[in-house]
């Protein structure tokens, strides 16, 4: 490769030395469309500067710990980012933002948003949309997984959670149950109501009522999840068939309410999962779910950055990742 210089590509873009250099260095001060033409000129030219980052960035946002305190979901995104990067010859640094303390965090996004030293993968599981707002315009390469922004564009991984929930529900209607129940989490993150979409979807194709009383809402950790099942119960309510979970937490806590209560699973209610979570396997039953790739997720979301530290582009894509089907026992066949 021929060696280029900052007045050859000053030359082709028709920028001043200064600027072209700024822009590949990544410094403030050049706009954003200014730097994405230098920087794909440049890589045109075949201009090979090594890379400044030096590390992964893992940011995991945490709103109140609801959901991510108890699952197992983020370890398994931590050791993909981890494995990718070492690959790369690049080490992984942590951070956590309090979400809910906003000004510490938003001190928090900006040194994080610029650091030019750093790629970033961001954990959006409990962000809300306007938690995106404290990482918009990033000066540095950022990914988010598990989580997305409807206002701001950003290089997200997500799941296909419409989809995945859709089949699970079909799974059930196929052995044979009519009156089905969804159970929902009193914290509603973003996945949850793109989960109960799949849900309905499924059952209008069935052309099955969907029954208001067959709805619960339940904590989100397994102790609060387990006390509202208990709730519910005490209400003598008429049951379905079978639940689709908004995920395992919920159900490990709703299943051993259930237990509790006389009730047999799968004989009387059938219960599905989403996550496949690493206890789903050995709860009682086994729990049919759908396994979420966790690990596949941290692994893309640093080859995204490379990619984007290599050839940088003027958009931004939303991945959706599929799900594997998991049969256990949770299920009867009617």
């Amino acid at each position: 490769m021929r060696n280029v210089g900052v007045r050859e590509i000053s030359r082709k873009t028709g920028f001043s030395p200064a600027t072209v250099s700024n822009a590949l260095n990544h410094k403030r001060g050049v706009n954003k469309e200014t730097a994405e033409k230098i920087l794909r000129v440049a890589h045109e030219l075949g201009y090979d500067r090594p890379s400044r980052v030096t590390h992964v960035n893992f940011v995991l946002a945490r709103k109140n710990g609801l959901v991510l305190d108890e699952g197992t979901f983020h370890p398994g995104v931590i050791e993909g980012v981890e494995r990718a990067a070492s690959l790369l010859d690049m080490s992984t640094v942590f951070t956590t933002v309090e979400l809910a303390d906003r000004a510490t965090a938003a001190r928090q996004a900006y040194e994080i948003t610029h650091d030019s030293s750093s790629a970033v993968v961001l954990l959006g599981t409990e962000m809300a949309e306007e938690d995106y707002d404290l990482f918009k315009g990033p000066e540095v390469p950022l990914v988010v997984v598990d989580g997305w922004s409807d206002h701001h564009f950003l290089d997200c991984i997500v799941t296909s959670n419409e989809n995945s929930a859709f089949r699970g529900v079909s799974y059930l209607i196929e052995m044979g149950h009519r009156e089905i129940g969804y159970i929902a989490g009193s914290y509603r993150i973003k996945n949850f109501p793109l989960r109960e979409r799949g849900y309905r979807r499924a059952m209008r194709e069935a052309n099955l009522p969907v029954n208001p009383a067959f709805r619960v809402e339940v904590g989100t950790v397994v102790n609060s999840a387990y006390e509202s099942m208990c709730a519910w119960l005490a209400t003598n309510p008429v049951l379905p068939t079978a639940f689709f979970v908004e995920n395992d937490i919920m159900a490990f806590g709703c299943m051993r309410a259930m237990t509790e209560w006389g009730i047999k699973i799968p004989e009387d209610v059938s219960m599905f999962g989403f996550d496949d979570l690493t206890y789903a396997s050995i709860s009682n039953p086994p729990l049919s779910t759908v396994r979420v790739p966790n690990r596949e997720m941290g692994e893309l979301a640093v080859r995204t950055l490379v990619s984007r530290m290599r050839e940088p582009r003027n958009y931004t894509s939303v991945v959706h990742l599929s799900t594997t089907f998991v049969e256990r026992q949770s299920v009867a066949r009617l």
